[in-house]
């Protein structure tokens, strides 16, 4: 069986937490877990040996629809992030004249990839708000939310979007990767990456293995504490309807982004 919720990667600590909730959710359901080095995630998602996976709320809605069964969503207890939602930062360097959104107008855009919700979508959806027909006069995809923060820090972009999750853990541990950047807003509230399985599992298997990550955390309260994850909260495709009416309403306007 294939597993894997290597979404969050950073701080390091995260990540070992997040390992040692996998092996134990494992355990718990008596599976085993084959090794493998993900190198496409589509595929990944879509494997039918796939077991338990985190992907993200966008995908979800588009190109994995009817694809994959969803698990749950995780209730995380961080500065941006509570109750099962999270959202996006928008971020500029701390040193940074400009105070609004507006002020960005004919800047160049970093954004992690198109088709990430917190990355593009809630971005998407935040701007059309100030400015219909494009935003940007240079757009670059950058391939995860810590190259956008890279770049940014190192004056090759100006506006940054980046999931709060990812921003809360490296602010939780005084990392140096946001030193040096300002939160200038945040985007309307989404909800958390989803957790998926096969869609050839059943939805009582989904159930199965939903409360088998809840009894993981409850085994383990150090990993629970450095996740900042309460629980895995039961979920439905129609709680995250709201990433595709986010879209309509940029598409209304006529926003989108176009990579250069």
């Amino acid at each position: 069986m294939t597993s894997d919720l290597s979404m969050y990667l950073a701080p390091a600590r995260v990540l070992q937490a997040q390992e040692a909730w996998l092996r134990r959710v494992l355990a718990i359901l008596g599976e085993h877990r084959e090794q493998e080095q993900i190198v496409e995630p589509a595929a990944h998602w879509l494997s039918p040996d796939l077991l338990l996976s985190q992907t993200c709320g966008y995908p979800l809605v588009t190109s994995l629809r009817g694809r994959v069964r969803l698990i749950g969503r995780p209730s995380y207890e961080l500065a941006h992030s509570s109750g099962g939602d999270h959202c996006s930062l928008l971020l500029c360097r701390a040193d940074s004249a400009v105070t609004d959104l507006a002020g960005f107008q004919g800047s160049h855009g970093l954004i992690n990839a198109q088709d990430s919700n917190s990355g593009m979508n809630l971005l998407r959806h935040t701007l059309a708000g100030i400015s219909d027909r494009g935003f940007f006069s240079r757009l670059t995809f950058t391939g995860s939310h810590r190259e956008s923060m890279r770049r940014l820090k190192d004056g090759d972009g100006d506006l940054a979007s980046v999931d709060s999750v990812t921003y809360d853990y490296l602010a939780r541990d005084n990392s140096d990767e946001i030193e040096g950047l300002r939160v200038l807003a945040r985007s309307v509230r989404s909800p958390c990456l989803p957790y998926v399985t096969s869609i050839r599992r059943t939805p009582a298997d989904a159930d199965s293995i939903r409360k088998a990550m809840n009894e993981a955390l409850s085994q383990l309260p150090e990993v629970s504490r450095t996740l900042a994850i309460r629980e895995v909260l039961p979920a439905s495709e129609a709680d995250y309807e709201c990433l595709l009416e986010y879209e309509r309403r940029a598409l209304d306007c006529g926003f989108s982004f176009v990579s250069s």
